[in-house]
């Protein structure tokens, strides 16, 4: 068995952005860390692997930097290897990454690939869909409790109002919520074995996709407007006025 499991950088969300003179993208200098959904896909991929003696790989895209999330925050937890697809994070989309990752999967032949739901980041909560419509896999999104039986995965997600618990069929997506599990932290040996573990380095062209385009791209970034002051009203009235006809809430 193996297993194809995201290993996305992510800005911190509790780092200060600033956004650079043109408006295009944020400064270079700014903290990153390990999706935290990645994170609960990596733990989970680790303990599917142990029960059912599968190799683990984690993949990230981005640019040269993306290598050392892959090792400290997946193969020195555990996961046997590790493969970066070189690419521009501000030029890519939800689409584009999902096309990145249907050509690994191709090279690879996983019998799961397991994503965070969504990234920090971005918050699109798209790739794993795209990506097993086009792999025409089954999928099994907000996992909060994933088993393998078999030829198929048995997955607790949540949905409103309650839990859902699907049987997919082998090979398929899986996307993973934070009450799937605790992560574990790097050892000290893991984090020294991670530095000799295989990291493969692939560019777009090697998985014929150079030439393909987002459709999606940034136009402006700007930080949000401040808060106004607040006013002090006379009375009743005056505040039921301006709710009404300023605030527009009654």
């Amino acid at each position: 068995m193996k297993i194809l499991v995201t290993a996305k950088r992510v800005t911190d969300p509790n780092a200060k952005l600033v956004i650079d003179d043109d408006g295009s993208w944020i400064d270079d200098d700014v903290e990153y860390i390990l999706n935290p959904f990645c994170e609960n896909a990596v733990e989970a991929a680790l303990q599917i692997a142990s029960d059912n003696d599968a190799e683990t790989i984690a993949i990230g895209i981005g640019d040269e930097e993306v290598q050392r999330y892959i090792r400290q925050g997946a193969l020195a937890r555990g996961v046997d290897r590790g493969i970066h697809v070189d690419a521009e994070e501000q030029e890519l989309d939800s689409d584009l990454i999902a096309k990145i990752l249907k050509a690994v999967v191709e090279r690879e032949e996983p019998d799961m690939v397991l994503l965070g739901k969504q990234a920090v980041d971005g918050d699109s909560n798209q790739v794993g869909q795209l990506l097993a419509e086009m792999l025409g896999w089954p999928q099994a999104t907000f996992a909060s409790e994933v088993k393998v039986e078999g030829a198929e995965a048995i997955v607790t997600r949540e949905v409103d109002g309650g839990l859902e618990t699907l049987a997919v069929t082998l090979p398929a997506v899986i996307t993973a919520d934070l009450r799937l599990n605790d992560p574990r932290y790097a050892s000290l040996a893991g984090i020294m074995k991670a530095k000799k573990k295989p990291l493969e380095e692939l560019e777009l062209d090697d998985l014929e996709l150079d030439d393909e385009e987002p459709k999606v791209r940034v136009v402006k970034l700007h930080e949000p407007a401040g808060r106004s002051a607040g006013v002090v009203v006379a009375d009743v009235d005056e505040l039921l006025q301006k709710l009404t006809t300023e605030a527009r809430v009654l």
